[in-house]
């Protein structure tokens, strides 16, 4: 898609089958399998497709997907992985190679997102960029809980903090695009909005992680701090419709881009993948 002097594409990070009772929570099968259809397993596809933007002067990269070779067969059977990443393969098809990347923005450091950033041996794949990353979300990754050991994996550090940039609660890397922190997904978590040149795009990552999810209630079991991704969901949703932002997904299998109507809060445009 074109926004303003961007342009924004995805790329292929792999794919998965997520438990449907675990990407939406408390919220009853009866309902949420109307949005978004289960496997005979009980499975939603989920996408995991880093945001490519590629500005006059810089590439800008948003998480960086499963990687290659990181998953065990068993995580990969419990992830309902259908295949691993493609991000190298994409870049080729815009000319790009991973060492062209300049930025990399990184809404939080679970697995599926974070696997991507270096190989096997702790090499960064972006080794030219600089990684911009929310100081809690890097710190409990270094050091995670009983709980969140399971998603901050160690074999996902690397070399790549040689070229990081930590901030608190909001930071500008590049004009017109800014992270926020909201936790709620994890205590780190952060979100992303672009603007140029009077169009708005946001990438709510985990905490708006498909049009499925729509309402505020509906969250991950995931989550670490529901009600904290619920007041961030009620306060920001409406705020972006209002302001006439796209949405972009990481994890919609079906759609890239959605724009809302502000009157009837229902689908106005969309990017299919």
């Amino acid at each position: 898609m074109n926004l303003g002097d961007l342009k924004i594409y995805y790329l292929d990070g792999g794919m998965t089958n997520m438990d449907g009772g675990t990407m939406f929570g408390p919220v009853p099968k009866v309902l949420w399998s109307r949005k978004l259809k289960p496997n005979d397993k009980n499975q939603v596809r989920m996408s995991t497709h880093p945001i490519l933007i590629i500005a006059k002067d810089k590439n800008i990269l948003i998480d960086s997907g499963l990687g290659m070779g990181k998953l065990t067969d068993k995580q990969k059977q419990h992830s309902g992985v259908e295949n691993e990443s493609y991000v190298k393969e994409n870049l080729a098809a815009y000319n790009l190679t991973p060492e062209d990347i300049d930025i990399v923005l990184m809404t939080h450091m679970h697995f599926d997102h974070a696997a991507g950033l270096a190989d096997n041996d702790g090499h960064a794949q972006f080794p030219n960029a600089v990684h911009y990353i929310q100081q809690d979300e890097w710190q409990e990754f270094l050091a995670p809980n009983l709980r969140s050991k399971a998603t901050y994996w160690p074999q996902n550090q690397g070399d790549y903090q040689e070229h990081m940039i930590l901030f608190e609660n909001e930071i500008e890397p590049y004009p017109g695009i800014k992270m926020q922190h909201t936790g709620g997904h994890s205590y780190g978590h952060s979100i992303i909005t672009i603007e140029s040149n009077g169009e708005r795009a946001v990438h709510m990552a985990d905490i708006f992680p498909s049009h499925a999810h729509f309402n505020p209630l509906w969250v991950t079991a995931y989550d670490d701090y529901p009600m904290q991704s619920i007041r961030e969901k009620e306060r920001l949703i409406p705020y972006f419709i209002y302001n006439d932002f796209w949405f972009l997904f990481y994890h919609d299998a079906d759609y890239f881009a959605i724009k809302y109507d502000s009157q009837q809060k229902t689908i106005q445009s969309a990017i299919k993948r």
